[in-house]
């Protein structure tokens, strides 16, 4: 910190994670997190209401069989909702682990069935890395496996 042109010595400058502001991360964590809940929502939403065509595309493009759509878009809803909510920093650790594979997943299945749908599950994926990467910075439920970066008050 430099104060009438005397930089004080117990705070040095800022570098690196640390030199991102506050607000900076708390904007960065809502936009990740907020996208990551609105993809898992609307695919819920996509899942209940257009169910024949769901289950057709499960069926004969990916070859997945059609009763895993209905346990799909319920945890789809718990997930979008932990981790907006942040109950426990347990339950939203799962979350994230459940949301990550379940990407990663989608992923491989869209790209090994030749199905452009893959873009989306990528997207979605790094959202929710940077939404878990900047959770413990911003959130008062701390996790004991997410990085905890210094706050620029620091």
């Amino acid at each position: 910190m430099i104060l009438y042109g005397k930089r004080q010595p117990n705070n040095p400058p800022k570098t690196g994670r640390a030199a991102v502001s506050d607000n900076v991360a708390k904007y960065v964590y809502w936009i990740a997190t907020g996208l990551v809940a609105l993809v898992y929502l609307g695919a819920a939403a996509f899942y209940i209401s257009s169910h024949d065509m769901v289950a057709g595309m499960y069926r004969e493009v990916l070859g997945y069989p059609t009763y895993i759509i209905w346990p799909l878009a319920i945890l789809k809803i718990v997930g979008a909702v932990v981790i907006l909510w942040r109950p426990s920093a347990v339950l939203a650790d799962w979350a994230y682990a459940a949301m990550f594979w379940h990407l990663v997943l989608a992923f491989g299945a869209h790209v090994g069935a030749g199905d452009p749908g893959w873009s989306p599950a990528l997207a979605t994926w790094v959202l929710l890395i940077v939404s878990w990467l900047t959770a413990n910075r911003v959130r008062a439920v701390k996790s004991a496996y997410a990085p905890a970066f210094p706050s620029a008050a620091n």
